[in-house]
């Protein structure tokens, strides 16, 4: 296992709080791979407590089920490899502590989820399209994997999806169904999930959906209610909702998450508010920004306005779990910014604040 080391900063901010954890492309094992900051709840100012080294491009992180363990993947982009390595968070001291990691199927992991009891580890391949199982430890170790899906099939309607390119994994809201969404295939894959069992992921219990061709499906998230889900089209552009019942969807309405065509959306990440009031996807490249949009009774979008992110390429973002910020990575800019919430009308106002970090990816928040 390669050396790990932990930054600690003297600041006397540990134990209860709001912890932001933000993971990177960082490109080499001498630079921060993943920083630990705490949340002012009140200012909504960030500060540093700790970074971890030793580790490449932790592009995608996930707090485990329990929130004492956090999940990378890491060695993403890096042709023939691909990690996910596991990390216990001390909110004592603010810091994590290595515990293991295991070797992916495929390249390029880009996604990960947790089951609800904390069981089980789901993790997506970008390159060598799959997805990969992890049995948890009582620990918070992975074992080794116990189940691997590999998916071969493109849509062949762009020269992204000459072949299969799995973009994350979610949980239904009763965590007994996952829903897989396939950018280069346009399709979004479903499986019956059963915790009890030790090959969990049900074969016999699977479902496709087709996303629209030239769409490139790539996040996804469930209303808090479970009847709606609302996927985002990286290539596409546009934003599918569906309605569920038990593992299956159906197409409702498709709707554009930008103000006009142009054929570059670049579009990314994806979250529902905790009140089901509001959706905020982000869109890269030639727009960077949020766009808002707020959510009718009936699960329907009605689209608010949009919010600069002040930065380049909002990768991904994340609310916090009192829904009073918003925190958006803009990773080619090297810039974490936060927003208030505004809970009535939806919208953001940037926190007065310049966080640098390079090349940020991924960003996570829990309460401890």
């Amino acid at each position: 296992m390669s050396f790990l080391l932990l930054l600690t900063f003297p600041f006397s901010l540990y134990g209860q709080g709001t912890y932001v954890f933000a993971g990177t492309f960082n490109r080499d094992k001498q630079k921060e791979g993943i920083v630990v900051y705490k949340l002012d709840t009140i200012s909504g100012k960030l500060t540093k407590i700790s970074s971890v080294y030793g580790i490449l491009n932790p592009s995608y992180i996930a707090i485990g089920s329990d929130s004492n363990y956090l999940y990378a993947c890491t060695e993403t982009q890096t042709q023939g490899s691909g990690y996910i390595n596991s990390f216990r968070f001390i909110a004592e001291t603010g810091t994590l502590c290595l515990l293991n990691r295991r070797k992916t199927s495929g390249d390029n992991p880009v996604y990960l989820s947790t089951s609800k009891n904390n069981k089980f580890l789901l993790c997506t391949n970008y390159t060598e399209s799959g997805l990969d199982i992890f049995p948890l430890l009582a620990d918070g170790q992975l074992d080794d994997r116990s189940q691997t899906f590999l998916y071969k099939e493109g849509s062949h309607a762009t020269e992204r999806q000459n072949r299969s390119h799995c973009h994350s994994v979610i949980f239904s809201p009763g965590a007994n169904y996952i829903l897989i969404p396939d950018l280069g295939a346009d399709i979004i894959r479903s499986y019956r999930f059963l915790e009890s069992a030790q090959a969990p992921v049900d074969t016999t219990c699977y479902q496709e959906q087709m996303a629209s061709p030239a769409s490139g499906p790539r996040h996804i998230c469930f209303h808090p209610d479970g009847k709606s889900v609302y996927c985002v089209e990286e290539i596409g552009g546009s934003l599918s909702h569906y309605a569920y019942r038990e593992g299956s969807l159906r197409l409702i309405e498709r709707v554009m998450l930008h103000e006009g065509a142009h054929g570059d959306y670049n579009s990314a990440d994806i979250h529902v508010s905790a009140d089901g009031k509001f959706l905020y996807a982000s869109n890269r490249g030639t727009e960077n920004n949020l766009v808002i949009f707020a959510i009718e009774s009936d699960g329907k979008l009605r689209r608010v306005g949009f919010q600069p992110t002040l930065g380049n390429h909002p990768r991904m973002f994340a609310i916090t779990p009192d829904g009073s910020f918003l925190i958006v990575a803009n990773q080619l800019s090297n810039n974490i910014v936060v927003f208030r919430r505004n809970k009535i009308n939806g919208k953001l106002k940037p926190v007065r604040q310049k966080i640098k970090i390079e090349n940020p990816s991924c960003i996570q928040t829990q309460v401890y």
